[in-house]
């Protein structure tokens, strides 16, 4: 095998991306730098050249052990040696199964029903065509509307997109081809607060006028995530269910970036005490190993949805209830629920305040604000991609910034001094690219 640590391997490399990968929201005409990562193991990133970066990021919010994790590694291996892959049409397998019981007990309300998939996107589709079939069956096919909050992400998939943000969100390019939906004001009453009156008035105005036309409300509870990392009052998504329940409404919970103890609760919807009707799990699902995503509805919305003309959920992913994934997933949730999980996000929260602190004295730094493994940094003004991201690496950290956004999901298994380590890098760089925003040095 080619040492990756030499250079010409490494640009020969760099050659080959540059020419064939296509990286997400990048350009294939001038595409961005990318880092070749030639190993991971803990909480760190070895590149190929050498460089050791304190992983940030846990690769999109996923890996929550870290990486190279010895019980995972087994769980991987030992299903390996099974069978990495069966059709889940006509057949079953072990771990699916398995994986579907664990997480019907330990989601909130009576979430019974378990369809796996492939992806946090896919996870919506599939709660969204719950919905829409769920109505088709019981005689009322008008109501295809979906209600959200400005400010939300739901993924990169075509009704996905629909609820995302219309104005600040990714997806403006297709706004002429989606699904109109119908978006309530983001909640002004931050997390711990109470909501008021005013608070949820324009989404009742929008509840009640609609009513005949919506299919469900989808929200991402307590925390909007890639729309902004805005962090909302547990009293609003009470407010939100009732509402739902007072008009007939399902409620889509999107836990793909939540679930999994994030926040602190093991579900987001736990701060408010509440079940959706229909729940999103993926990201953490499976540590970061494997792509896999689940979406959790009651018997009754099942059943409803079975009694429609189809007599079925109409979807099927080719790798629903892969075997491998599913292993994997059932590992990684049985670890975290084997853990004082509480505690360590709890700790994670302490020491993320602390180092995250002083970044409240930068200049253009609107607010700093945490939540449970959530440290975030918005700024006045976008930041550039790439020469931040150049003083990330330089402080030996890897954070990926978005829009306004400087913000960290770190590993639940990064110790306090490591967190001590990445707050301080990336306040370092952020200094640094403040005086230098394009990247060059003061002489």
């Amino acid at each position: 095998m080619t040492d990756q640590r030499d250079p010409h391997a490494i640009a020969a490399l760099l050659a080959a991306d540059r020419r064939h990968a296509w990286h997400p929201y990048a350009s294939a005409l001038n595409p961005p730098p990318v880092y070749p990562v030639a190993s991971a193991r803990g909480v760190r990133l070895q590149l190929a050249d050498g460089r050791e970066l304190l992983d940030g990021m846990s690769s999109w919010w996923a890996a929550i052990h870290g990486y190279n994790h010895p019980v995972l590694n087994r769980a991987v291996s030992a299903q390996l040696g099974r069978m990495s892959h069966m059709m889940f049409g006509g057949l079953t397998n072990e771990p699916a199964v398995e994986l579907c019981a664990l997480l019907a007990a330990i989601t909130p309300g009576e979430l019974e029903r378990v369809f796996l998939c492939d992806s946090g996107s896919v996870a919506v589709e599939v709660a969204i065509k719950m919905a829409l079939q769920y109505w088709q069956a019981r005689g009322q096919p008008g109501r295809n509307r979906l209600l959200t909050l400005a400010g939300g992400y739901h993924g990169d998939t075509f009704m996905a997109m629909s609820v995302c943000d219309p104005v600040t969100g990714m997806h403006h390019l297709f706004r002429d081809v989606l699904p109109r939906q119908l978006f309530a004001p983001r909640p002004g009453c931050g997390f711990g607060q109470p909501a008021r009156a005013a608070d949820i008035a324009a989404f009742e105005a929008l509840l009640a006028q609609h009513r005949d036309a919506i299919a469900a409300v989808i929200l991402e509870p307590i925390v909007q995530g890639a729309g902004g990392m805005h962090f909302y009052s547990a009293d609003y998504l009470r407010r939100v269910r009732a509402l739902c329940d007072a008009h007939g409404v399902l409620l889509i919970a999107d836990e793909i970036a939540t679930g999994f103890g994030r926040t602190g609760k093991l579900f987001a919807c736990e701060h408010a005490g509440i079940a959706p009707d229909i729940l999103c799990l993926g990201k953490a699902l499976t540590g970061g190993y494997l792509s896999l995503a689940a979406t959790l509805t009651s018997g009754h919305v099942a059943g409803i949805v079975c009694s429609g003309e189809a007599g079925a959920l109409m979807h099927g992913p080719t790798f629903m209830g892969n075997p491998l994934a599913c292993a994997v997933a059932l590992a990684s949730t049985r670890l975290l629920l084997s853990q004082p999980w509480q505690r360590e996000i709890a700790r994670l929260e302490a020491a993320l305040r602390a180092g995250l602190a002083p970044a409240a004295l930068l200049p253009g730094v609107r607010e700093v604000r945490v939540l449970g493994a959530i440290g975030v940094i918005e700024m006045e003004q976008e930041v550039a991609m790439g020469p931040i991201t150049e003083r990330f690496l330089a402080e030996g950290v890897w954070i990926r910034p978005f829009g306004r956004l400087v913000y960290t999901m770190p590993p639940f298994i990064m110790r306090n001094d490591e967190v001590a380590r990445l707050t301080h890098g990336m306040i370092a760089a952020l200094e640094k690219y403040l005086s230098h925003p394009a990247g060059e040095e003061a002489r």
